[in-house]
């Protein structure tokens, strides 16, 4: 059993709203990133898109490529357009060595705009499941004939945000597909995230620790508030700054090997990213060895 602690650099600089952390260096982040312990990065807007730059930006850090967010848009186009779209991507992380496929479904997605409440996010009709769980798993399929296991990242503001919907897309799709589970959308969306862990357990190929406050989760509820304005407010943060119970998540995937992913979209200038990188690895690494999953 192997586990690696990575991060993705939106603590640092965030792809959605880039005036949070937009004049910070990608050798910054890199470099904080190394000092913390993090062994590998996830990609972000900084992030060269061509193996042999990337490799170069990597490497005098030592941090493996983790693999990157890919946004597809199943609810428009079929599977065969979408492997199109993938595979400019595919090719960069089979280049890297990753094998692991990041995917969130993007179409009519409210996440990344700032003046869209999160009650106005799409939502999938329970007859529409069949067909999109058909479109992903030949997707899926495709990815992993190539070495890259697709991931779904379930997300605040899309088709696929609460439990019952991350039941519905489970339920759908073939065993190609596996679940990224990501605490903080899951708790924020209303899931427990050591019971998806408990019956997901064998599909989950991926994990991203986010923690939550549960103070600025329900202000942001009370007053309807778009994904990114929750965000600047305070919404995440990294594992041991809010309410999640990591060591229970844990101890639900006893046989779990891969990457455990520090993701805490904050506002640098207002949470340092070095240290709030510290805090979450420090943390991290403390329930990773008392769940005896890391030693």
């Amino acid at each position: 059993m192997t586990i690696r602690i990575g991060a993705n650099p939106i603590g640092w600089s965030n792809d959605d709203m880039v005036e949070l952390g937009g004049d910070t260096p990608l050798e910054t982040c890199l470099a904080e990133a190394k000092s913390v312990g993090i062994e590998g990065m996830e990609l972000g807007n900084k992030f060269p898109r061509e193996a042999t730059a990337l490799k170069a930006a990597l490497a005098p850090y030592g941090l493996a490529c983790v693999g990157g967010w890919h946004s597809i848009f199943l609810l428009d186009r079929d599977a065969d357009e979408e492997i199109r779209h993938a595979r400019a991507h595919m090719d960069l992380l089979k280049a890297m060595g990753s094998n692991r496929f990041i995917v969130a479904e993007c179409s009519n997605t409210i996440h990344g705009t700032k003046s869209a409440p999160l009650s106005t996010r799409p939502v999938l009709p329970a007859d529409g499941w069949a067909e999109y769980g058909r479109r992903l798993t030949k997707l899926a399929d495709a990815t992993l004939a190539e070495g890259l296991r697709l991931v779904y990242h379930h997300h605040m503001g899309t088709i696929v945000q609460t439990g019952e919907e991350i039941d519905a897309l489970m339920a759908s799709v073939g065993p190609s597909v596996h679940l990224l589970l990501d605490t903080g959308h899951a708790t924020w969306g209303g899931a427990d995230p050591a019971d998806l862990a408990r019956r997901y357990r064998t599909r989950i190929s991926h994990v991203h620790t986010k923690d939550v406050r549960p103070d600025v989760r329900q202000q942001s509820e009370a007053a309807d508030l778009s994904f990114l304005d929750s965000v600047i407010a305070g919404v995440y943060t990294v594992p041991g700054d809010g309410c999640v119970d990591f060591a229970s998540v844990f101890r639900e995937l006893p046989d779990y090997s891969g990457w455990v992913v520090i993701e805490a979209e904050q506002d640098p200038a207002v949470r340092n990213p070095l240290h709030y990188a510290q805090i979450g690895y420090a943390y991290l690494t403390k329930v990773l060895r008392e769940t005896g999953l890391r030693p």
